[in-house]
């Protein structure tokens, strides 16, 4: 079963607590599938609300974080806020989330690699050099007039 990760001995969880492999020293709370309290998960149409509200929920949060993007606001905190709403009672969030974290941590290690520091580094003071130069040319050409309230020359 794919998990979304790399780790050895992973376990999946099953909404009912069964095992659905992995090894028997795992913790229950590392496995998949639901956390709503057991009295919630024992009666079927509880659950099933309960798990609704979670969707509403989550899909509120999302959305909140979509219209964030191009507004102010942290807008790719809140949906992973959201998702990380949705992985509380959903599979499938679990797994993204996991996946996410995963690339995300290795994103961190890679961009934490010296070399790699190194040239982002110079590429930033490069870019910044050229920036600074055409401003300056500007300046020297026009002053500190606006573009578009420059007259024909």
């Amino acid at each position: 079963m794919n998990t979304g990760s790399n780790e050895p001995g992973e376990v999946a969880v099953a909404a009912d607590g069964a095992k659905m492999g992995g090894s028997a020293e795992e913790p229950q709370d590392q496995g998949l599938g639901s956390r709503a309290p057991e009295f919630v998960k024992a009666r079927r149409v509880l659950h099933l609300s309960w798990q609704v509200g979670v969707f509403v929920i989550g899909l509120a949060v999302v959305a909140a974080g979509i219209v964030m993007l191009p507004l102010p606001g942290p807008g790719w905190v809140v949906i992973f806020g959201g998702m990380a709403i949705w992985a509380t009672e959903f599979v499938w969030a679990q797994l993204v989330l996991r996946w996410t974290k995963r690339k995300v941590t290795e994103a961190a290690a890679r961009a934490l690699d010296p070399k790699v520091r190194r040239r982002n580094i110079i590429l930033t003071s490069i870019g910044l050099v050229i920036i600074g130069v055409l401003t300056g040319v500007y300046l020297w050409k026009f002053g500190f007039e606006m573009p578009w309230n420059i007259k024909d020359q």
